[in-house]
């Protein structure tokens, strides 16, 4: 799949963008846009598709297009977190130092005389600093100028943040998208990837079914011995590997919590929701702080059954 600044088409979402285009038309069109929906649905490529409409750059191949394409385009800055030169990976969080760029930006005469375009992709990942940051550009925004906003997580957001937005929600895409999107995907990972072509890549590098082989393990019960730790440690050294262990556990143990709330068992759910709250926390601190990944599993192991 290209990259979102790339992608010369929209996949899905149509609601989301009849709904930013009637703001448009209204001569009214609203500052700031938080993106919502699950990692991988194409948040990110929806705020570049929007920014072109704005830009006049929705054709790819006229020269506002190629410059979007090439992150040369003067009246658009694109936020999110950077690799970290030293680790090799990408950073933990943002930082008010990449937020500061924002309002020198956005206070600058726009260079082709119309919008001023700010993307923020992932914004559940700035710091507090950097969040208040964004808060006090949202609390004053300049004419002719956009934000969008994209993340997985809207409820770990600050209120307030989250209350000078307008809501683009989005959901999963169908089947004739996906298949589109990504032609060769088995029936196996369509249904796991519950409408997200980035899901459906992120879930197909657990090839050898290491992650989900653990995952099967531990929600059956099976005590850790030393085969099983080699595993842990073996997912820890993968690049994604600790990522798609979480991601697989979580929802494994999100499954129990919906099973348990459809029996009637009110308790046992909250029981196994918090279960996914701790996991959730453990992942984030693991890779924001840059923990020993191996440890980080050993203690969400702790988390089954």
């Amino acid at each position: 799949m290209p990259e979102p600044r790339q992608a010369a088409r929209l996949w899905g979402h149509e609601a989301a963008v009849q709904r930013f285009e009637e703001s448009w038309q209204s001569g009214r069109l609203h500052h700031a846009w938080l993106i919502s929906g699950p990692a991988g649905v194409g948040k990110a490529t929806l705020a570049f598709h929007l920014a072109r409409k704005l830009l006049g750059g929705s054709d790819l191949n006229s020269p506002a297009g190629r410059r979007i394409s090439a992150g040369t385009h003067g009246d658009l800055l694109e936020i999110a977190r950077k690799i970290d030169p030293r680790k090799g990976r990408l950073k933990g969080e943002i930082t008010v130092a990449e937020v500061q760029p924002v309002q020198t930006f956005l206070h600058h005469t726009a260079t082709e005389g119309g919008w001023r375009v700010v993307i923020v992709d992932g914004v559940e990942s700035l710091n507090r600093f950097a969040a208040n940051a964004l808060l006090k550009i949202l609390e004053e925004p300049p004419p002719k100028a956009v934000l969008f906003l994209t993340t997985s997580a809207p409820g770990a957001l600050l209120p307030t943040l989250r209350s000078r937005c307008r809501p683009l929600m989005l959901s999963g895409l169908d089947e004739q998208a996906m298949r589109a999107l990504i032609p060769d995907i088995s029936a196996d990972l369509l249904r796991r990837a519950h409408g997200s072509p980035g899901r459906a890549l992120f879930l197909a590098q657990d090839r050898d079914g290491l992650c989900a082989g653990l995952v099967e393990q531990v929600m059956a019960g099976t005590a850790m011995d030393s085969e099983m730790w080699e595993r842990v440690k073996q997912i820890a050294r993968e690049g994604e590997g600790f990522a798609l262990f979480c991601d697989l556990f979580s929802e494994a143990l999100a499954t129990q919590a919906r099973d348990a709330a459809m029996e009637g068992n009110s308790l046992q759910a909250a029981e196994w929701a918090e279960r996914v709250r701790q996991l959730a926390q453990l992942r984030q601190q693991t890779e924001r702080f840059n923990l020993d990944k191996a440890e980080a599993l050993r203690e969400a192991l702790a988390l089954a059954p």
